[in-house]
């Protein structure tokens, strides 16, 4: 378990953020899609581990059980033992007893360790899942904020040519593309608007004071 979580702890103890905004990664959203896939494996293995756990967990409840139940049938018979006057009987009922009431208590503190450690586990298991949900919804923001920029790209090329050779020294770089460049393209589309309305405000003014 160690291991795993050594190797998942960019899921549990690290932002998605900081992970894309590592300089020497050319591609943030092929990044996050590498670290989802092992964040899915990881996550169905530790389910495994899980449910193993689970399982253990039934085995040493039936185990205790069972000796319980041979502990309570050994005292009876250590007690007819007695009262017969058979003393190897009584004695080898006692030295009985002595051991089933030994493995009852080991057997006790173990269940009550495996349950506090799977209930650690199962905390643990759920946070994975959520990290994992969580990174899926940081990759539909991301491929959605890059296909809204390259579309705008496609408009600049149209609409805009100086500004795209403007930016094409940027644009192998997808993080400060999707970031920077994305921020730009929005700032300008507003600017645009603006500047459209302004106009239009011009010529309603002129036209106002041509009428009067």
């Amino acid at each position: 378990m160690t291991t795993l979580w050594q190797r998942l702890k960019f899921a549990v103890a690290t932002d998605v953020d900081a992970i894309l905004e590592k300089k020497e990664e050319k591609n943030p959203l092929g990044l996050l899609n590498k670290y989802i896939q092992e964040a899915e494996k990881e996550t169905e293995m530790a389910g495994k581990w899980l449910e193993r756990q689970t399982t253990l967990g039934s085995k040493l409840e039936k185990e205790l059980q069972e000796a319980e139940s041979f502990l309570d049938k050994r005292k009876e018979q250590a007690k007819l033992a007695l009262a017969a006057g058979e003393s190897d009987l009584s004695a080898f009922a006692e030295q009985e007893v002595a051991a089933y009431q030994f493995r009852v208590d080991e057997l006790s503190k173990t269940i009550a360790e495996n349950t506090a450690e799977n209930v650690a586990l199962e905390q643990r298991y759920e946070e994975m899942k959520h990290k994992v949900k969580d990174m899926k919804v940081r990759q539909l923001q991301l491929m959605g904020k890059e296909n809204a920029t390259r579309a705008h790209h496609q408009m600049d090329k149209v609409l805009s040519p100086e500004l795209v050779a403007e930016r094409m020294g940027s644009y192998d770089d997808m993080a400060n593309y999707i970031k920077s460049l994305g921020t730009k393209v929005e700032e300008r589309h507003e600017r645009s608007t603006m500047e459209r309305r302004l106009e239009m405000l011009e010529k309603n003014s002129a036209k106002n004071e041509e009428i009067v």
